[in-house]
């Protein structure tokens, strides 16, 4: 499947959402500097030869510009000519869309994510009891316990991908990066929001569980 038999209401239809997510999440404050980047799938989720839009790298994400987003393949590499460089973990996208067939992927940073990733990684999970919000995951076991995988951070982005590999969990639609962020996935964008406003909610509670914990120890 080449990039032009992509419908042109399809990759319109991508770059909308994009942008609305990315105003939205911009808003909470997710978006610190330059980070965080954010993709959803075009064209047919069956095919190997996929292609996806990507947050462009650099770019301030609180506003808005025509060069915020490209298209890339399901190596990376960019799928028309263009001056713009996909995000630098486009590769972690990649994986994750070839191992979940996910319709859009978000990633973020948030201060509660990245100490809970750091606070949690000698065990390389997260454990979360009963929560509410485990439903956005269509979780609907009373009580439900899951835990969420945390995987190394490494500059060079080529070395995370064989863990992200290893540890996906099938009924956990996301993954913390060490000290970095949580990229979240789902069927298309909406999906995706859901489960990463979850995973957030999720985040700060086990972290002032913790708190309240501690202080009743001591």
């Amino acid at each position: 499947m080449s990039f032009q038999q992509i419908a042109l209401e399809d990759k319109q239809r991508a770059l909308s959402e994009l942008r609305e997510v990315k105003e939205l999440f911009a808003l909470r404050g997710w978006f610190p500097g330059t980070s965080g980047n954010l993709s959803i799938r075009v064209g047919d989720f069956q095919a190997d030869d996929f292609q996806f839009a990507v947050t462009a790298s650099g770019k301030d994400k609180t506003v808005h510009t025509p060069e915020d987003y490209l298209f890339v393949d399901q190596d990376g590499k960019p799928c028309e000519a263009t001056r713009l460089k996909p995000s630098a973990e486009t590769l972690i996208h990649c994986e994750i869309y070839k191992l979940t067939g996910a319709g859009a992927i978000f990633h973020i940073h948030s201060v509660f994510n990245s100490v809970i990733s750091e606070y949690f990684w000698d065990r390389k999970s997260v454990p979360v009891d009963g929560v509410e919000l485990i439903k956005g995951f269509n979780i609907w076991d009373e009580e439900a316990h899951i835990d969420i995988p945390i995987v190394s951070n490494f500059a060079h982005i080529p070395s995370i991908v064989p863990e992200i590999t290893e540890r996906i969990v099938k009924n956990i639609p996301g993954i913390l990066l060490r000290k970095h962020g949580i990229y979240a996935w789902g069927a298309n964008a909406f999906e995706a929001k859901r489960h990463l406003e979850a995973f957030e909610f999720i985040f700060e509670y086990v972290y002032r569980m913790e708190l309240l914990m501690r202080g009743n120890r001591s």
